[in-house]
């Protein structure tokens, strides 16, 4: 019976409308009884989904607004104003509805994203093409997607090339240039093209399936104002029960202590905040920004101070190398080359992946020639190969080991780094070997997306990078920062991190890499680049750009701020309506039904308040 009652909610509200309007209009008749029956009807009919959510929060010792409405109703048949519990119980029902459907609405943006998830996948097998479902895939097998195809996995290209949408990954609509080795993901759509795609990742796995799961999570997630009024609720509801025994014991009016029974139900109080969370989850998903929760709107609104990394954030994170420099005197540069190739084959610092790229395309090597490397952080790597012990890092790893570097390469380097490139230095055999330049482009959207944050509210931003001075101080002087730190290691970022906060400041930290991962955790609100990052910064950050722009950044901070700004507005409503009411029973001008619906009216506002974010856009 109680599956049946939740289930068909919206057949028992029409049933109700039908019984209250037919109730209604007999009453402009002579037949009085029946208007009565046809209002008690609807009543008891209305009451049955209530008084069950009323029973089964008082076995859970909860004193919920269900049961005020009960007990208010229960009052206005004793003193038979059938009129009146008729019209508050379908009244009730029909707020419900309507938050129901607006609630779906705000939801809107993954349900969309579930649609997209591709349901089956054409796996390419000894040359012949067969259509599977999307479970049947493995890693390892090729797929084939033909122009107006879904890519069902996330992998790589091995052969084709194609224009894709990848707005259902990073929010951007207008289609991207692949080709061979480049990274596509599952439930983008190829606009125009054909490749065959090696798989890497599936099910939930994949990227998409992860955003669908981050951004699921994040609309369960109870910001610092729900926990509050959720709280606030508690023990309000029985307040007002209370209250409204002392306002029959004082005035022996039984219509008035219902009346303030119902008018006083904090439901707009309590839906007021959700509804806005929802709303700016639901747009921040659709613009490719994953917000992690409640929790996290309240605090990136408070943020004053923005860190960067510099590599992959602040820039774009695909560094070219500009500049090669050898000692040749032991070994030839194609050598080097091969060496330091191998090496870095290892690496997944942007940087090294540079490097990789420019070997590759003048020296061939067989990476399976590798013995030993390790990673020193903050510094470079150090590998063992051919009996060749090699070292490719920054100034620190060649100190470390007590490597001299020659003056004229030293003078070099400092001569790239003032023009913005890195300048990796190289050893083979605790001998100093050479140098490597690398350059990578500021982001192109950089300037303008600061000064959109400076703009709404943004009081200091900062760049933390383990990149040298040099480098540093050019690109914080094209970006018009507040001030920087280079040569810092993981550990001094995380401890700048925390000296700002002990000085007062609320502070975002923005990276790409592993070594970011403890700043971002440790920051009061954590952003990682979630089309170039690595998984560990996405899953400890609480804000993901997925598609690595800073101009969703800006959007974030933009959102969250008009986000809080409506929760506020929806939280006034709640109150306002509430007192105004009150002040409306003491002067005898509003009646239970009036206020039952004035009541769901307030409700009804909050929740299209909200959903004014589910369009909202940030200015430019």
């Amino acid at each position: 019976m109680k599956k049946w009652i939740y289930q068909n909610v919206n057949t028992l509200t029409l049933i109700t409308f039908i019984f209250l309007i037919s109730g209604l209009l007999l009453k402009w008749t002579d037949v009085q009884s029946f208007s009565n029956a046809f209002l008690i009807i609807a009543t008891l009919i209305a009451m049955m989904p209530i008084a069950l959510k009323a029973w089964q929060s008082l076995m859970l010792k909860v004193f919920s607004i269900e049961l005020l409405v009960t007990l208010a109703v229960i009052g206005a048949l004793y003193i038979h104003e059938y009129t009146e519990s008729a019209v508050v119980t379908f009244l009730f029902l029909f707020g419900s509805y309507l938050e129901a459907r607006t609630l779906k609405i705000t939801r809107n943006s993954i349900s969309k994203l579930v649609d997209m998830a591709p349901q089956d996948a054409n796996r390419l097998r000894d040359g012949e093409i067969e259509k599977v479902d999307i479970d049947d895939i493995n890693i390892g097998d090729t797929v084939v997607v033909y122009s107006g195809g879904t890519v069902p996995v996330d992998g790589y290209i091995i052969k084709g090339k194609a224009h894709i949408i990848e707005a259902s990954i990073t929010g951007e609509s207008h289609p991207v240039s692949k080709k061979e080795n480049d990274k596509v993901y599952s439930s983008t759509i190829i606009d125009t093209g054909y490749i065959e795609v090696f798989t890497e990742k599936v099910d939930e796995d994949t990227t998409f399936a992860k955003i669908i799961e981050l951004v699921e999570e994040a609309q369960d997630a109870r910001s610092p104002a729900e926990k509050f009024l959720n709280r606030f609720a508690k023990w309000y509801t029985p307040s007002i029960a209370i209250l409204s025994l002392i306002v029959w014991l004082i005035t022996r009016d039984l219509h008035l202590a219902i009346t303030f029974l119902v008018i006083a139900c904090p439901g707009a109080l309590v839906i007021g905040a959700p509804v806005a969370n929802v709303a700016g989850i639901g747009n921040g998903a659709k613009n490719g920004v994953l917000i992690k929760g409640g929790e996290v709107i309240d605090a990136l609104s408070k943020v004053d101070t923005l860190v960067f990394d510099k590599t992959g954030t602040l820039t774009k994170g695909r560094p070219e190398v500009t500049s090669v420099k050898f000692d040749t005197t032991h070994f030839t540069e194609q050598e080097i080359l091969s060496l330091v190739g191998q090496i870095e084959m290892t690496s997944e610092h942007h940087l090294g992946k540079a490097v990789v790229e420019y070997v590759k395309a003048r020296v061939a090597f067989d990476q399976s020639e590798m013995i030993t490397t390790k990673t020193v952080k903050g510094q470079g790597i150090k590998g063992e190969i051919h009996h060749h012990t090699v070292l490719i890092g920054n100034r620190k790893l060649m100190q470390t080991h007590h490597i001299t570097i020659q003056e004229q390469y030293e003078q070099q380097a400092k001569q790239l780094e003032t023009s913005g490139n890195t300048v990796t230095f190289i050893a083979i055999d605790n001998t100093f070997t050479g140098i490597i330049a690398i350059a990578d482009a500021i982001r192109s959207d950089a300037v303008e997306a600061l000064q959109t944050m400076r703009d709404n509210g943004i009081k200091e931003i900062i760049m933390l990078t383990g990149d040298n001075a040099r480098t540093a101080h050019t690109i914080s002087q094209q970006l018009s920062l507040d001030t920087y730190q280079a040569e810092m290691m993981p550990d001094d970022k995380l401890k700048h991190i925390q000296l700002l906060q002990q000085q007062g400041k609320k502070v975002a930290m923005a990276g790409d890499g592993i070594n970011d991962a403890p700043a971002i955790a440790i920051a009061d609100v954590g952003l990682a680049m979630g089309k170039g990052g690595t998984d560990i910064s996405m899953e400890t950050a609480d804000l993901v750009l997925m598609n690595d722009s800073l101009t969703q950044y800006a959007h974030a901070i933009n959102l969250v701020r008009k986000t809080m700004r409506i929760l506020k507005q929806n939280i006034a409503i709640a109150l306002i309506t509430v007192i105004l009411l009150l002040i409306g029973i003491i002067m005898g001008g509003v009646n239970l039904a009036i206020g039952m619906f004035a009541h769901e009216v307030s409700v009804l506002l909050v929740i299209l308040n909200a959903m004014r974010l589910i369009q909202f856009k940030s200015k430019k």
